[in-house]
């Protein structure tokens, strides 16, 4: 599994959120649909409202979201 970090922005009611989140997926287009699925989930919003700007992998040292952290490294 590695870690990556996708910004991009989404549409919220008639304007634009920007975004930055982490996932853990075992590729880039794996990543790109888990965040498709989590906001889409969490929000509402469709798939074409979603615009990703930038997908980076992140080492596992510098990941902010302790979910993730477990999920890349399987501890806490």
């Amino acid at each position: 599994m590695k870690a990556f970090r996708i910004s991009g922005r989404f549409r919220m009611g008639h304007g634009w959120q920007t975004f930055a989140k982490e996932v853990a997926a075992a590729d880039e287009a794996g990543a790109k649909e888990r965040l498709l699925s989590v906001l889409g989930s969490q929000h509402g919003v469709a798939r074409k409202y979603i615009q990703i700007h930038e997908v980076t992998e992140v080492p596992a040292a510098e990941l902010r979201d302790h979910a993730v952290r477990y999920a890349v490294e399987g501890k806490a």
